[in-house]
C-alpha cells in the first residue's frame, strides 16, 4: 500500500483543532474519582513460567466500576532494589497471553505490568481472561462499537478507565519504584498509554506508536480497515446515529488527552499505516503538553515504507535507549 495520508512535511505541521467537548475534563475526572474509591490492588499470585531470568506473577486489580481486571506482573529475577515500572496496554482484539510472550521490558531490567483488556483476547494471540460485565449497551458485536452512542455507556470508556487504574495498581506492588512509572502501547495499546499520559500527570515516561483513537474523526473519512472500519460499518447500518457517534469519540479522542500531558513522550509511525492512519499520530504529537504549561520532552521517529507494524524491533531498540535515558536524568 502507497502513502495515502498527508505529505511528511504537512503531516510535521499538522495540528488540527482538538474535536472536544466542554465537558471533557468533568467527564474524566468523575469518572476516574468514582473508580478511585477503592484500593486498586487486588491479590498477586506467583506463577511458575519455565523462565529461570524472570519472575511473574498474576495480578487481579479492580478497574471500573470495581470490576476485576487480569494482569501479568513481572521482574528480572534476583532484583532486590525497587525498579522502575513500565505498565504495558495491548493492541485492538488482543488479550494478555501468557507471561512468556512479552520479555521485553523485564529483560531491560524493569518492572512490567502487562494489563488484560476486558472483553477482548479473541482476536488474536493467546486470549484475556478479563469480561466486560458491562458490554450490554447498544451496538455492534466489536468493542470499537460497544456503546458507540453513549459515552457513559462506550467501551473505551471502561477500559481507559482499566488503563489508569493499572498505573496505581503497579505503584502498589512490591519491589517498584512508584516515583518512576512508564505507559508503553502499540496501536490501541497506543492510544491507551497517551490517554493515560493526559490523565496521570505524575507519570515519569509515555511510549506510543501507531496509537488508535488519534484524529478519530479524520480516521473515520480515511480508512475503512480496523476498528474505525468497524465503526463506518455500524453506521451504514445505524443511519443518523452519526452525530450521537461522533460525540461519544470526542471523550476518548487522544489529541485531546496529549494536549494535557506532562511526561516525556517518545511516539512511533508508520506513514503508510492504513489502520492507525498517521496523520492522527502526528496531530497527538504536535500537540503533546500544549495545555500542561511544562513543554514537556518529545520525539517522534517515521517510518516511510512501513504501515501498522512502524518500525517493530527497530523503534523497540530506540525505546529502550530513550526511556534508558528519561530516568538516568531523573
Amino acid at each position: 500500500m502507497s502513502a495515502f495520508d498527508l505529505p511528511p512535511t504537512e503531516l510535521e505541521h499538522h495540528r488540527p483543532a482538538p474535536d472536544e467537548p466542554d465537558d471533557f475534563d468533568d467527564f474524566w475526572r468523575g469518572t476516574l474519582t468514582e473508580a478511585a474509591a477503592c484500593d486498586p490492588l487486588v491479590s498477586a499470585h506467583r506463577v511458575e513460567t519455565g523462565l529461570r531470568l524472570t519472575r511473574t506473577w498474576d495480578v487481579t486489580f479492580r478497574g471500573f466500576g470495581g470490576d476485576p481486571v487480569r494482569a501479568w506482573f513481572s521482574r528480572p529475577a534476583g532484583a532486590e532494589r525497587p525498579l522502575p515500572a513500565v505498565v504495558e496496554y495491548a493492541g485492538y482484539g488482543r488479550g494478555r497471553g501468557l507471561p512468556h510472550e512479552r520479555l521485553t521490558w523485564p529483560a531491560a531490567g524493569y518492572a512490567h505490568l502487562l494489563m488484560d483488556n476486558r472483553g477482548q483476547g479473541d482476536q488474536y494471540g493467546c486470549g484475556g481472561d478479563t469480561p466486560d460485565p458491562h458490554a450490554g449497551a447498544p451496538g455492534g458485536p466489536g468493542p470499537a462499537v460497544r456503546g458507540l452512542l453513549d459515552p457513559y455507556a462506550y467501551h473505551y470508556r471502561r477500559l481507559i478507565t482499566d488503563a489508569v487504574r493499572a498505573v496505581a495498581t503497579v505503584r502498589a506492588l512490591p519491589g517498584v519504584d512508584a516515583g518512576r512509572v512508564a505507559a508503553v502501547g502499540n496501536s490501541q495499546g497506543g492510544g491507551l498509554a497517551l490517554a493515560v499520559a493526559g490523565l496521570v500527570p505524575d507519570l515519569t515516561a509515555v511510549l506510543v506508536s501507531a496509537p488508535l483513537l488519534c484524529g478519530i474523526r479524520r480516521a473515520l473519512d480515511l480508512t475503512d480497515a480496523g476498528p474505525y472500519g468497524e465503526i463506518a460499518a455500524y453506521l451504514s447500518v445505524r443511519r443518523g446515529a452519526e452525530c450521537a457517534a461522533r460525540r461519544t469519540l470526542s471523550y476518548v479522542e487522544g489529541v485531546s488527552f496529549a494536549g494535557r500531558a506532562h511526561a516525556p513522550a517518545h511516539f512511533g509511525v508508520g506513514l503508510r499505516d492504513t489502520v492507525c492512519p498517521p496523520s492522527g499520530a502526528y496531530a497527538a504529537f504536535n500537540r503533546y503538553g500544549e495545555l500542561s504549561g511544562v513543554a514537556p520532552r518529545k520525539e517522534i521517529h517515521a517510518y516511510p515504507f512501513n504501515g501498522h507494524e512502524g518500525g517493530e524491533a527497530v523503534h523497540v531498540r530506540r525505546q529502550l535507549g530513550w526511556l534508558e535515558g528519561v530516568w538516568k536524568t531523573d
